[in-house]
């Protein structure tokens, strides 16, 4: 179950890599991992660099998957985003959130792919 749910993840992340991709944005990293944690995607669009969180559902059931960026998650992803910053000495670039999220449409395994620009704000407290 958990080796399933790790695999429908990770296919969730390449689909919205490869949305990223199409619509302007370069891929720097997938799956950045440093001592608080992890980042899906780091990407630059234009001249800003990008954090991006990925979230998938294969139904509603439990909420959308817009709904399951709480605020703990927002949190953890800044403190991994601070530290990214801070090892590849970017301290003072412009850097923002976004979310790209994949909602199950159809039995089929269509999804529907939404990416948030500025989804959230810096939390680290």
């Amino acid at each position: 179950m958990a080796d399933d749910r790790r695999r429908y993840g990770l296919s969730g992340e390449k689909q919205a890599a490869e949305h990223l991709a199409a619509n302007g944005y370069r891929i720097l990293e997938t799956n950045y991992k440093n001592r608080f944690g992890e980042i899906d995607i780091v990407a630059r669009d234009n001249r800003t660099l990008v954090f991006v969180e990925v979230k998938s559902r294969r139904s509603n059931r439990f909420g959308t998957a817009r709904e399951s960026i709480t605020p703990d998650k927002r949190r953890r992803v800044s403190m991994v985003a601070l530290g990214y910053l801070k090892s590849n000495g970017g301290t003072r670039q412009k850097a923002r959130f976004d979310v790209v999220t994949l909602d199950a449409c159809s039995p089929d395994g269509d999804f529907r792919i939404e990416i948030i620009k500025n989804a959230f704000d810096l939390n680290y407290g």
